[in-house]
């Protein structure tokens, strides 16, 4: 037994110190507030969800107090203002809900621009960031592969990002 534990010691050992096995990060953890967000906090809350199952380091969690990320709306376009890396604030604009856009894939498209990811208007529906691009009939909220890795690396080296605003007009 003693010696089925000293092996099993010493292969964990090799292999963290070859690379073979990586340590666990601890994620970043980014404060929302969407008392602001009206008739919009459940849409705002699954997109958060929607990042918080996509990424594994940078969690997005709700507060009613001083907070990262701050989630208004109001009758325009939405867009985000990105002050840093995982700070500023996003508005749900209803002008894009009246049109058909889908409340809780303009959530996470804003919430991506908080976590670093700019508008590719690719008109692809399985392109999170392709935005209004993609029409109305797009409901995805998920995030392609590379955004996830994008993001995951943004926060994994601390990326620089400047100051932005995006504004999500079709």
């Amino acid at each position: 037994m003693f010696l089925r534990k000293t092996i099993a010691v010493l292969a964990t050992t090799a292999a963290l110190s070859t690379g073979l096995v990586g340590t666990a990060q601890a994620a970043t953890v980014l404060t929302y507030n969407s008392t602001g967000a009206g008739q919009f906090q459940a849409a705002v809350d699954k997109g958060a969800e929607v990042w918080n199952s996509s990424v594994t380091n940078v969690k997005l969690r709700k507060t009613t107090g001083r907070a990262n990320i701050t989630v208004t709306w109001d009758t325009g376009w939405p867009r985000a203002r990105v002050t840093s890396l995982g700070r500023g604030s996003w508005i749900m604009g209803t002008q894009a809900v009246n049109e058909g856009h889908d409340t809780v894939r303009i959530s996470s498209h804003e919430f991506g621009h908080l976590l670093g990811l700019p508008d590719r208007r690719t008109g692809l529906c399985t392109d999170l960031m392709s935005g209004a691009s993609a029409g109305t009939s797009c409901k995805n909220p998920n995030p392609s592969a590379k955004e996830k890795a994008e993001v995951e690396g943004n926060f994994r080296t601390a990326a620089t990002v400047q100051a932005t605003t995006f504004v999500d007009a079709a």
